[in-house]
């Protein structure tokens, strides 16, 4: 169980949450909290320079004891090779799990493609 905190968690699933852009700093909070492993589903730099870069947040993930994952796709579309990743990914994870792109918005619908990959086997 997620403990309380002013990160802007959204639980999908059980065990599994999504938020938006997290920073290095937040990496210590999701630890605290309960959280095992962390995804970053958004590239580096998509909207300019003033976005944290996966290799600061990674370090600080890394740093809080966290297993972290870079999983970069694209806000509109991911391709089913992405999503078949993605899921492979999903089942080699430890719960709980935190998911993050710019809005949540993408992180929610790859874990749902995700999981319907896993569904049809």
């Amino acid at each position: 169980m997620i403990g309380p905190t002013t990160l802007p968690l959204r639980e999908i699933v059980p065990g599994v949450h999504v938020a938006p852009q997290l920073d290095a700093a937040a990496m210590t909070e999701a630890a605290r909290i309960g959280f095992r492993a962390v995804v970053n589903n958004r590239p580096d730099f998509e909207h300019g320079p003033d976005q944290p870069t996966n290799a600061s947040v990674a370090a600080a993930a890394e740093a809080a004891g966290l297993v972290y994952r870079f999983v970069p796709v694209d806000g509109r579309w991911q391709t089913p090779q992405q999503v078949e990743d993605f899921a492979r990914l999903l089942g080699e994870l430890p719960r709980p799990l935190l998911l993050f792109c710019r809005s949540g918005a993408r992180s929610s619908r790859l874990f749902a493609a995700a999981q319907s990959s896993i569904a049809r086997g």
